[in-house]
């Protein structure tokens, strides 16, 4: 019986679908183990080598986990039924197989052994990034990309080139090969039963990679920017310290005069995915980027804001809190001129109606106390009005043919002088820009 890759989706004709697990238990007393039957055929659905999965349940588990690639056992330790090991099964899928974007599972893994990264790509909708996790599998896939050679997988590299160099000066280099093209010199471990090679997870094994020389080497290799997005314990940490770890690198590209510079934009981009915090980012590029001049620093910093807002209506959310904030520091320059900064911000496309509008709806103390949120809701009201008879406007235009622009045009006039002409797309238009920085919508 196949199963819904995501197993989250129940649509019956789902089109990525994977066999049940099949688990077997072999075995008594401290030699008891479970073979999982069928993962050639489960990884195959998944685009991922079986070591991932099989690994990813040692890890889970904390049990030593066996590869047999000649015969196709995949092995941990352990008695372990089906039904446990399809629950693991999905915190792997979601962890390294789903596209963050559109959540298919046509996505392949690319590792960088240079900058010591995991790279995740959807062919479904053309996503590309890092692969961010702190998962003990991170160490094994880096140690093993997915185009290495499966019977290859499970070992360190750099052991079985030091065994076969050691294998060879001693004259043994050729007599160990079975006829599959496995060459047991390169595994870390061997047993007797079969060829099966076993994983050691025994701490020795996995503080070869995180010792404090091998990082030092590492990082020497790799740019500034290759470094922050490099795995770390970050992701360990509490949000707000990481809050302040993304605050710090934004402080320091003010203080250089840097970010209105692409490379330095996509960099802070890339720290606050990698910290996991890009929806609530927004809260600290207001702190830190906005004052009493805040209509000019928005067009100043429109491409940056844009990167971190665009499309993500909790992210805007998160910047209106923030120039909540920054309106209740500069009180006596900015409360007047709110609904001109709202504008300013729709008119760049940083924020869009949705956001605002639903904003409107709710006097919050969430960023600042509630009767400063209502006298920031109360000198926004005008624009907000505007942007609602602007929405209507354009419903209603929708029903009418195209011969009746002329009335559209005399119907708009009558209603706000701000709003332009008509065009043929029937979203809701926005306000035209007269280049000043004090618009009056009061006076709407």
């Amino acid at each position: 019986m196949s199963l819904n890759v995501n197993r989250n989706v129940s649509d019956v004709f789902y089109r990525y679908k994977m066999p049940r697990i099949v688990a077997k238990v072999e075995g008594k007393g401290n030699g008891i183990k479970t073979v999982i039957v069928n993962m050639a055929e489960v990884a195959k659905a998944l685009g991922r080598p079986p070591t991932y999965p099989t690994k990813y349940f040692g890890c889970e588990l904390g049990a030593q986990t066996l590869f047999d690639f000649k015969n196709e056992r995949f092995i941990v330790n352990g008695s372990h039924d089906a039904v446990k090991l399809q629950d693991l099964l999905d915190g792997f899928i979601r962890k390294f197989v789903l596209c963050p974007e559109c959540e298919n599972p046509e996505t392949e893994l690319l590792v960088s052994t240079k900058k010591n990264t995991v790279s995740q790509g959807c062919k479904a909708c053309g996503y590309h990034g890092l692969l961010i996790s702190n998962h003990k599998l991170m160490t094994f896939i880096l140690k093993n990309p997915p185009n290495l050679n499966p019977a290859m997988q499970g070992s360190s590299l750099t052991e079985g080139k030091r065994n076969k160099r050691s294998k060879k000066t001693n004259g043994e280099g050729q007599d160990n090969a079975d006829e599959s093209g496995m060459d047991n010199s390169i595994t870390d471990t061997s047993q007797d039963n079969g060829g099966v090679a076993e994983e050691n997870d025994d701490d020795k094994g996995w503080t070869v990679d995180v010792s404090e020389e091998a990082v030092r080497a590492r990082m020497q290799d790799l740019t500034d920017g290759a470094k922050c997005m490099t795995i770390s314990d970050d992701l360990e940490k509490t949000e707000k310290e990481r809050m302040d770890i993304f605050y710090a690198q934004v402080k320091r590209k003010l203080d250089a005069g840097v970010l209105e510079k692409a490379d330095d934009q996509k960099e802070l981009l890339g720290e606050a995915e990698r910290l996991e915090i890009k929806t609530k980012a927004p809260l600290v590029l207001m702190e830190l980027l906005f004052d009493q001049n805040a209509l000019q620093q928005a067009k100043k910093y429109r491409l940056l804001l844009l990167r971190f807002t665009l499309n993500d209506k909790k992210a805007q959310r998160y910047l209106i809190g923030g120039l909540e904030q920054v309106v209740a520091l500069h009180k006596d320059q900015l409360l007047p001129r709110v609904p001109a900064l709202l504008k300013s911000l729709y008119d760049l496309d940083v924020l869009q109606e949705a956001a605002i509008l639903e904003w409107a709806e709710k006097v919050s103390k969430k960023y600042v106390s509630r009767d400063v949120s209502q006298e920031i809701h109360d000198k926004a009201a005008p624009f907000i009005k505007w942007l609602k008879e602007a929405d209507e406007e354009s419903s209603e235009s929708e029903e009418e043919s195209d011969d009746d622009v002329e009335i559209e045009y005399n119907d708009r006039a009558q209603v706000t002088p701000l709003k332009p002409a008509p065009v043929a797309a029937p979203k809701a238009s926005k306000p035209e820009d007269d280049g000043e920085d004090d618009v009056d919508i009061d006076a709407i």
